[in-house]
């Protein structure tokens, strides 16, 4: 079948790779032309996978009207801050389509496949995610990863879809908490580089997790999500990959920013925008509409959007109120 993956990033590209070995006809489109270009011409897209080959035969397609026609699947791996212009093309689109992007609007607070039920009405829309980065996808490390659709069916030919020898997908009905684990370990992830970048150890970020494990399930829940979703890959598993490992982009945003580094460097630095950092501003406006209580969330949210020194976060956190384990 005719898949079609809106986004050359890191894990558009990977899951281009990926489902092409599947054997399915593959078109990637992406917003920039001339780097499409360099990637159909060098048959590689270094600057987000280095050293890892692509397949002769892919589709590279500029043109979204035309990378889009005769797809049965299509895979949105945009940014979150595009996301809605970008499916915004896709109106009329009846067929099913994967959001991989994990974030939340900060307008409206929907998550992608949200957007989606608004942008593309006719379309079944399903979630993939998990502890999956795209380097690792790339060059055939073994993964698992969820897909997840209110339709069960749906999860069920997504997962079909992606399902690899190397690349283990499992299916839940719970879209939205998959969707909420995906986008709330971002802002996480940030605080967890905080934390290695003002040099604290093991048992910092161990018990960093453990309490945002708790706080992101709470949140979850709050927003009608199912609390065992978040013990799952989408959750406890992609939570921990994201805040322990270097090719975290989000961890490590946080650890330069815990380094002394200023926002504005940071950000005009990077090749890839840091999911976690829109994230944490939707999710701190979300947790104050669900009326939940987030406190990793809320003293990352005033780190990155109040100025807030991160060493005075970090006394904040660990000065609070006493209490039980929840």
């Amino acid at each position: 079948m005719k898949v079609t993956v809106l986004g050359a990033g890191a894990w558009g590209t990977a899951l281009t790779k990926l489902l092409h070995q599947g054997g399915h006809t593959v078109a990637l489109w992406g917003h920039d032309a001339g780097r499409l270009e360099v990637v159909r011409r060098t048959g590689r897209n270094e600057r987000y996978l280095p050293g890892v080959e692509l397949p002769q035969s892919l589709i590279i397609e500029a043109d979204l009207s035309k990378a889009i026609d005769g797809a049965e699947f299509i895979v949105a791996a945009v940014p979150s801050k595009a996301f809605r212009e970008v499916s915004g093309h896709l109106s009329a689109f009846t067929g099913v389509i994967v959001s991989v992007t994990k974030g939340i609007e900060y307008e409206t607070g929907l998550t992608m496949c949200g957007v989606l039920a608004t942008t593309a009405p006719h379309a079944r829309t399903a979630a993939l995610s998990g502890p999956t980065f795209a380097l690792e996808v790339a060059r055939g490390i073994p993964t698992a990863s969820v897909a997840a659709s209110n339709d069960a069916a749906t999860a069920g030919a997504v997962q079909q879809l992606f399902h690899r020898p190397a690349f283990r997908v499992y299916t839940s009905t719970d879209l939205l908490g998959v969707e909420l684990g995906g986008a709330l370990k971002n802002v996480v992830a940030i605080a967890a580089g905080v934390c290695d970048g003002l040099g604290f150890g093991d048992n910092s970020k161990a018990a960093l997790i453990t309490r945002a494990m708790a706080e992101v399930r709470r949140l979850g829940v709050a927003c009608y999500a199912q609390a065992d979703t978040f013990t799952g890959l989408s959750g406890l598993g992609d939570l921990t990959v994201t805040c322990f490992s270097k090719l975290s982009r989000n961890r490590g945003f946080g650890e330069r920013l815990g380094r002394g580094e200023k926002l504005a460097d940071v950000l005009g630095s990077m090749t890839a925008v840091a999911e976690g950092y829109p994230t944490a501003r939707s999710a701190y406006q979300l947790s104050l509409k669900a009326k939940a209580t987030t406190p990793i969330i809320d003293e990352v949210y005033r780190m990155l959007y109040e100025g807030k020194n991160v060493a005075q976060g970090v006394r904040d956190l660990m000065s609070r109120d006493i209490k039980a384990e929840d």
